[in-house]
């Protein structure tokens, strides 16, 4: 093999690899199917379902013309092989090119199939298809179900582009390159099946917990599947996830730093004074997730404590628009991550008129 030939086989493996497990430099650089193919794809948010049946199959249709291109890229790279005749081409490069143009041609046709056949055969339709039953009565209504509960603010999206999960009220879902495997919560339980850190993260100087969950369905339609999470998100998932968890025996989960100081600033935050709504005046929803009940006060109150004379606490004249976890994520957030030990002794900036206040001056709204 020639240098020039060499160069190019290894040039374009190279690239073949990154098309398939496409890394983050591709991505940020927005040479992806869903970038390029934006446009005939259409919004993920607004037609989900419709969106990952398109996706899957241009997938399917760019890799599978990736042997074939590299034919043609060597009929440029090594023009004394003739390879552009098909006659005067060795045998191995004509079974090459056959192979090569047989596999692209028999991915456009199953795409086409899939898609003049209303996607009958599809991996996506054969999974949605095991949902079929009161009070979904075709493959259509249980797609229209998840369209509807994806467009919710309120769902829980986390995990690597390649796999990502998906939970929405009442479905479980794993987006991987060429499939969605779907699970509906009622009929679901989830099992953490094993635990394992690594101690060095690109996003944090701080060791990172991936968790790998087990989803097995009572359907006896649905096959199980599996799900990697990192532990950060773990809490999340438990509170949007309405099926039961399990955890084996031998597995642990790591608490992370904030989870633990949510868990002492809630305690904390339980010790402190209680505040009375005024007469008339209803509990909000918390303006931070949307869906708890704003149910903290700041009330400066450290002064009275005799904690601090000259205290940096000031007066808030907020009403009450924050639940307990959201203020104490809030509070978390805006601390010195390599200084966890002051954390509690700290003050922060409301989050909404910025006036400064420390963890005694959270009061819980009765």
């Amino acid at each position: 093999m020639t240098s020039p030939e060499l160069s190019f086989t290894l040039a374009y493996v190279t690239f073949a690899i990154c098309i398939i497990f496409t890394p983050d430099e591709f991505r940020s650089a927005g040479l992806t199917v869903q970038n390029v193919f934006s446009s005939w794809l259409g919004s993920e948010d607004v037609d989900f379902l419709r969106y990952h049946l398109r996706r899957i199959s241009v997938t399917i249709l760019v890799q599978s013309a990736l042997p074939l291109g590299y034919y043609l890229g060597m009929c440029v790279a090594a023009p004394e092989k003739h390879l552009s005749s098909f006659y005067q081409v060795s045998h191995s490069w004509r079974a090459f090119l056959l192979f090569a143009v047989c596999l692209h041609l028999a991915s456009c046709a199953v795409v086409i199939y899939w898609s003049c056949c209303q996607w009958h055969g599809h991996p996506i339709r054969r999974a949605l298809q095991a949902h079929v039953r009161p009070p979904h009565s075709r493959w259509g209504s249980v797609a229209s179900s998840i369209n509807t509960e994806f467009r919710r603010i309120d769902k829980f999206a986390a995990g690597a582009p390649g796999a990502r999960v998906i939970v929405t009220d009442s479905w479980v879902m794993k987006v991987t390159t060429y499939h969605i495997h779907v699970a509906l919560q009622r009929d679901c339980h989830v099992t953490v099946t094993h635990s394992r850190q690594h101690q060095l993260s690109p996003e944090s100087t701080s060791p990172i917990e991936i968790l790998n969950l087990r989803v097995e369905s009572i359907n006896p339609s649905v096959r199980p599947f599996d799900i990697s999470l990192n532990s950060t998100d773990y809490a999340e998932l438990r509170a949007k996830l309405r099926a039961p968890i399990r955890t084996s025996p031998n597995v642990v989960i790591h608490q992370t730093i904030s989870e633990l100081f949510l868990e002492t600033f809630r305690a904390q935050v339980e010790l402190n004074q209680r505040y009375t709504l005024p007469s008339g005046q209803e509990v909000e929803t918390c303006i931070g997730c949307m869906q708890a009940p704003a149910n903290t006060k700041l009330v400066r109150l450290c002064e009275a404590t005799g904690v601090d004379d000259d205290s940096e606490c000031q007066q808030c004249l907020c009403r009450p628009t924050w639940c307990l976890m959201c203020l104490g994520r809030w509070f978390a957030s805006r601390q010195d991550q390599q200084q966890p030990e002051t954390w509690l002794s700290s003050r922060v900036p409301c989050p909404t008129c910025r006036s400064k206040f420390c963890i005694l001056d959270v009061c819980v709204v009765r």
